[in-house]
């Protein structure tokens, strides 16, 4: 007896969106087994006479396409079998067929990998998914039992006009399609969605404009900073002025990592750390001043350079993330009146030290290759090739440049 392969509207399920999902049914000697092809579609865009959409049906030539693509995938895999005279059942021609895709919904495919990102350690990427999720769940009134192949360009130019009418930024926008799309190719490949419905080819996230305005503030604003004493100044006041020149002497280093480093990144007069960002490997020459400031806070004890983290309560990713997110909005508000005090005008965050680190070298005439090279720009492979390609007494005078 020959095989049939047929698709079903499976009325017998229907989602939190009111859609009932498409069911493949392979059926071989009396025996039948049904299995999702990914997709579905709400009960007023399917004849059920003829057991196909609607002409209403906006989606219907792709829905038509996904059931014939997916029908020929079985029938393809049939010949093979009988090609090779191979034995087989409706049950081990699904398995043998759909081995290789498992399809799972957007919501429980983003709370497993959020779950994973959590047993792993990973502060950062659980905060920015379960941002994604939540944003997810909002736009569509926390109906996400469907699947990845259902997000389509139409779909996406909604879930951005939603974010802009609720008064989202370009670069929040940016951020929560970046993210979606990680998710989905995350989803394809893991076998639970498949490449030939991804929408990011057609719909391009890069269109988002997410450049800002440059941070840099001028040599002589930079002096300011680190020269003016305060009288009187409070202990955060001291952190805030010492923080600011330890990372614009430092090659730009970023408040997280000055946070993170420990006596064992001091090596022969050298700082030498792993960028938490990038996970890219920077080396460079302290300076006085840079070693002043280290010897200044740094406590023989403590296992830490800077007093930002307590190795005794900071211990979890989720707590040293809380307590940099805390101690930076402190040490920024603090950057902001100080500015203030000193008439420049600039949006001032210890940030601002990283620009103008790579702006005042830039216009110093340095090589912007070795810029980038110092700032741990590249992933490691390329800061590498550049870590090969310079001599360190290039970098050293590079570095002389900046006071």
């Amino acid at each position: 007896m020959g095989t049939s392969i047929s698709v079903v509207y499976y009325k017998y399920k229907t989602l939190s969106n009111g859609e009932h999902p498409l069911m493949l049914r392979v059926y071989k000697n009396g025996k039948r087994k049904l299995v999702s092809i990914g997709i579905s579609i709400h009960p007023n865009l399917w004849d059920v006479s003829k057991n196909c959409p609607k002409k209403t049906c906006p989606n219907k030539e792709l829905i038509n396409k996904i059931i014939a693509d997916k029908i020929a995938e079985y029938n393809k895999q049939i010949l093979e079998l009988k090609v090779e005279q191979k034995e087989y059942t409706a049950a081990s021609l699904v398995e043998s067929t759909e081995q290789e895709l498992k399809p799972k919904t957007v919501k429980e495919f983003y709370s497993e990998l959020i779950e994973e990102f959590k047993k792993n350690g990973k502060a950062g990427n659980t905060s920015i998914y379960t941002d994604s999720l939540n944003s997810l769940k909002a736009f569509t009134k926390n109906k996400l039992d469907f699947y990845f192949s259902n997000i389509n360009k139409k779909w996406l130019e909604k879930y951005e006009q939603w974010q802009k009418d609720k008064g989202n930024k370009e670069t929040s926008i940016s951020l929560q399609f970046r993210t979606l799309r990680s998710a989905y190719n995350k989803a394809i490949d893991a076998g639970v969605a498949n490449k030939k419905f991804y929408p990011f080819d057609e719909y391009k996230v890069s269109k988002f404009n997410t450049k800002t305005k440059k941070r840099a503030i001028s040599k002589e604003e930079v002096m300011k900073i680190i020269y003016t004493e305060t009288i009187n100044a409070t202990k955060l006041r001291t952190l805030t002025r010492d923080v600011f020149t330890f990372s614009y002497l430092c090659g730009g280093i970023s408040f997280v990592d000055i946070a993170n480093l420990s006596v064992d990144n001091i090596c022969n007069g050298k700082l030498k750390y792993t960028r938490q960002k990038t996970h890219g490997e920077i080396k460079l020459k302290l300076c006085d001043q840079a070693r002043e400031i280290i010897n200044k806070y740094h406590e023989k004890k403590a296992r830490y350079l800077f007093p930002i983290f307590d190795a005794k309560v900071h211990k979890t990713p989720v707590q040293k993330k809380n307590r940099v997110h805390k101690v930076l909005a402190k040490v920024n508000r603090e950057l902001k009146v100080l500015a203030s005090e000193l008439e420049i005008e600039a949006d001032m965050t210890t940030y601002v030290a990283r620009h103008s680190f790579a702006t005042i070298l830039k216009n110093s005439g340095v090589n912007i290759s070795l810029i980038s090279e110092m700032l741990g720009h590249t992933d490691l492979k390329t800061t590498q090739i550049y870590l090969d390609s310079f001599e360190n007494t290039q970098m050293e005078a590079a570095m002389s440049n900046l006071l």
